[in-house]
C-alpha cells in the first residue's frame, strides 16, 4: 500500500505517538534556537512599540511616475545622515502612499526632510501633502503591555474552555502546543529581523486560533476512540490516540494546505508583485504560525496528552492488562502452532509406514501369469 493510500485509509499505519521522543528532540532544538535569538538578538520593534516619527507622502510624482522606496530611503539618508527604520508602500493604485518610519525626529529635522522629499522626488500634492506624526515611547510601551495581557488572557481562556469541553489533560497539552507555536513564530521574527508592528500582533492572534482549532479536531477524535477504554483490552491509550491521529491526518494536511494558499497569495501578490510592504507583517507571521501550528497539533499536542495520561494509575493498569492479554494470545497461538505441527508430523509418519507396508507385500501379478502359462488352452495340438 502506498503512502497516499495509507494517508486516506487512516488505519494507524503511521506510528506518530510511538516515535514521540524523536519529535520532542526536534522541537526542543528549534525552541532553544528561537529562545536564544529572542534573548540575545531580540526583536526589530516598529515605532508603534518603541516610539518614533512617521512621515507619509504620495507614492506617485506629479508627472504620474511611481516613486520607488529605495529612492525615498536615499533622500532620507542624504537629508538627515541616518538610515530610516523602514520605508513601505501602503495601499493600492491611486490611493497608495509611502510611509517612512524612523527614530524620533525634532521639528527642524522633519521640516528639512519634507523639503528634500518635495524637491528631489516631487510627490503628488507637493510639500503640503507630506504629513508627519510622532509616537512616544511611553505609548509604545503601553501597547506592548496590553498585547502581553491579551496574550495571557487568551491562554487562560484556552485552559478553561478545553478543561470544561474535554478534560484537564487535554487543556494542558493544547496550551503547551500553543505556547510552542508562539515561541517559534516569535523566534523566526527575531532570527530574520522582520519588523514587529501591530499587524504582526494581529497575525499572531490569528494563527493561535488556527493552531487551537486543529488541535481540538484531533482531540475530539481521540476522545471518541478512547471512550470506555478502561474497560477494554484491545488497545492502550497511546495506540488509540495514534489511531485518531492517523484518522485525522489527511484532513489536517488538506486544511493546512488550503489555509496556507491564500496567505502565500497575500505574501507573493501583495509584497512581490504589488509592492505593498505592510502586508508582509501580516502574511509572514500567518505563514510561519499556520505551518508550525499544523505540525504541533499532530506531533506535539497529542504525544504530550499521551504522556500525561500514561501517568494516571488507571491507564497504567489498563496498559498492563492489554500486554497480558496479548502475551496470553501469543502463547496460545504458539501452542496451537506446535500442536498443528505435531499432528502434521504424525500424519506424515503414518503415511510413510503405510507406503513401507505396501512396498513389503509381494506382487501377485507375476505369479498369476506363471500359473496361466501351465494351464491347457483347450486347443488341440497337432
Amino acid at each position: 500500500m502506498s503512502v497516499f493510500s495509507r494517508l486516506y485509509v487512516g488505519n494507524g499505519a503511521f506510528d506518530i505517538v510511538g516515535k514521540r521522543k524523536r519529535w520532542y528532540v526536534i522541537s526542543a532544538l528549534v525552541l532553544l534556537t528561537c529562545v536564544l535569538s529572542i534573548g540575545f538578538k531580540q526583536f526589530n520593534l516598529g515605532i508603534d512599540f518603541k516610539g518614533g516619527t512617521k512621515v507619509q507622502m504620495a507614492s506617485v510624482s506629479t508627472s504620474g511616475a511611481k516613486i520607488e522606496e529605495h529612492a525615498v530611503a536615499d533622500v532620507f539618508k542624504n537629508a538627515l545622515g541616518q538610515e530610516p527604520a523602514a520605508v513601505q508602500t501602503v495601499g493600492i493604485g491611486d490611493s497608495a502612499s509611502i510611509q517612512i518610519r524612523s527614530t524620533t525626529l525634532d521639528a527642524a529635522q522633519v521640516l528639512k526632510l519634507k523639503t528634500e522629499l518635495a524637491s528631489k522626488l516631487n510627490p503628488k500634492g507637493g510639500q503640503g501633502a507630506i504629513s508627519d506624526s510622532a509616537v512616544s515611547a511611553s505609548w509604545g510601551g503601553e501597547i506592548t503591555s496590553k498585547a502581553l495581557w491579551a496574550l495571557g488572557l487568551f491562554f487562560v481562556a484556552i485552559v478553561i474552555f478545553l478543561a470544561l469541553y474535554f478534560e484537564l489533560h487535554m487543556a494542558i497539552a493544547a496550551l503547551v502546543a500553543v505556547l510552542h507555536d508562539v515561541i517559534i513564530t516569535a523566534g523566526v521574527y527575531s532570527l530574520v529581523g522582520f519588523e514587529v508592528t501591530p499587524a504582526t500582533v494581529i497575525g499572531l492572534l490569528t494563527i493561535l486560533g488556527f493552531s487551537l482549532y486543529d488541535t481540538v479536531v484531533v482531540f475530539d477524535k481521540v476522545r471518541e476512540n478512547t471512550r470506555g477504554l478502561l474497560g477494554l483490552t484491545r488497545r492502550t491509550y497511546a495506540e488509540a490516540a495514534n489511531l485518531a491521529l492517523n484518522q485525522t491526518l489527511m484532513r489536517s494536511i488538506n486544511t493546512s494546505l488550503i489555509a496556507l494558499l491564500p496567505v502565500m497569495g497575500l505574501l507573493i501578490v501583495g509584497v512581490v508583485i504589488l509592492g505593498v510592504g505592510t502586508l508582509q507583517d501580516l502574511a509572514l507571521v500567518q505563514l510561519t504560525g499556520m505551518f508550525v501550528g499544523a505540525l504541533s497539533s499532530l506531533f506535539i499536542a497529542t504525544p504530550i496528552l499521551v504522556d500525561l495520561k500514561n501517568r494516571d494509575p488507571k491507564y497504567k493498569a489498563q496498559a498492563k492488562r492489554v500486554e497480558a492479554r496479548r502475551a496470553k494470545s501469543t502463547a496460545a497461538a504458539s501452542t496451537e502452532v506446535e500442536s498443528t505441527d505435531d499432528e502434521a508430523l504424525d500424519e506424515e509418519l503414518r503415511r510413510e509406514k503405510a507406503l513401507a507396508a505396501a512396498a513389503s507385500v509381494p506382487s501377485r501379478t507375476a505369479k498369476s501369469t506363471d500359473n496361466r502359462r501351465g494351464r491347457p488352452s483347450g486347443k488341440k495340438q497337432r
